[in-house]
Parts: structure tokens; sequence; C-alpha cells
């Protein structure tokens, strides 16, 4: 089987369900920032040393179930058969089991004080890139949600995959012994010298 089919040379691509659509909707605007979400959390991924290999599981684990989304999404609930959305369904179980994570990791961090800035050493500050696209991939699923063509729970799934990868980044920078730089208030040069 080849690799280019030639389908989409006129600007359209199928969904899951069969169903041709341009490649500019909102679906597969959805399925794009899923896809470069997933790719990245992928190159975090390699950053993961083996002292943490239950980093890298949970990453991989998250891989997977970003396909499912992906899967999810191109299958609207209002045009696809029953046995189309029994596939493509997601399970709720998928949120507890990043919420689980989420909660271990924090039970071992130091408490957040201040804002921290995408750093960390390399892991963390890919991490941290893959949040910002997790959060990207939520802003084009929640209108789809909202209008019932995606299941809530691939809503929540990604809202949680933000706040995950946000906890796994100050892991792993905790873990691989690096500092977090903190957020740095402006403050005026003339108050600056009054102060002194």
């Amino acid at each position: 089987m080849k690799v280019y089919t030639k389908t989409g040379d006129k600007g359209t691509s199928q969904l899951f369900n069969g169903e041709r659509r341009s490649k500019d909707d909102a679906v597969f605007q959805a399925l794009g920032a899923v896809d470069e979400c997933n790719a990245f959390i992928g190159l975090a991924c390699e950053f993961v040393d083996e002292k943490n290999a239950d980093v890298a599981e949970q990453l991989g684990n998250i891989m997977s179930r970003m396909f499912d989304v992906g899967a999810s999404v191109a299958t609207p609930q209002e045009s696809s058969s029953a046995a189309k959305l029994k596939r493509s369904s997601f399970n709720v179980v998928h949120v507890e089991t990043l919420e689980k994570a989420i909660d271990a990791m924090d039970a071992e961090l130091p408490p957040l004080k201040t804002f921290i800035l995408p750093s960390g050493g390399k892991c963390a500050a890919h991490l941290h890139v893959a949040r910002t696209l997790a959060r990207r991939a939520e802003r084009h699923i929640v209108p789809l949600v909202r209008e019932g063509h995606v299941d809530a729970n691939v809503g929540k799934f990604v809202n949680r995959l933000s706040d995950y990868l946000f906890m796994a980044a100050r892991y792993m920078a905790m873990k691989q012994g690096h500092q977090e730089r903190a957020w740095e208030k402006f403050v005026e040069p003339e108050a600056a010298a009054k102060s002194e």
C-alpha cells in the first residue's frame, strides 16, 4: 500500500465514518492540533532517562490515547453509525488515569509558590511545549464537544492532559536534578534605585 493516495489532491480528506470534508474543516483543525501535541510528547519522551521509566511508560500510554482522541474526533456523533461510534468511543477511565498520575507526582513535588518559566532541563522544557500544544488542541476540541460532535470525555482528557504535562515537566526537572526558573516581576529602574 502506497503512502500517497492522491485522494486529497483537491483539498479534501476522509473521516473515520467515510465522510469527506475540506482539509481546513474544524474537525481537521482539531485532528492536526492533536497530532502536533502527540508528536511533541514523543519528542519529550526521548529525553526521559532510564531512572524514570514510569514516566516514559505514562507518556507512551498517553500517545496511544491521543490516537484514540483522534479517532473520536474523526467520528462525528451526528453523522456516524452506531458501530463506528462504538469503535471510537472514549472511556472516562483515561481521564481518571491522568488524575491519579498527577496526584502521585504532586505528592512528591515541593509546593509551587510562584509562576515558573518553561525550564528545568531538556525533558522538562519539551514537556512544557507539549503542554502548550495540548492547550491548543483543547481550544479546537471544545467547540466540537459543545456542538455535540465529539464525546465530552475527549474534552475532559485533553484538558487534564495539559495539567499532567505541567506536573510531569516539574517532576522530571526535580528527578533529573535541574533547577526550575521562577518568574520575576519587572521592576521599574527608578523604583529599583529608590529601594536601594
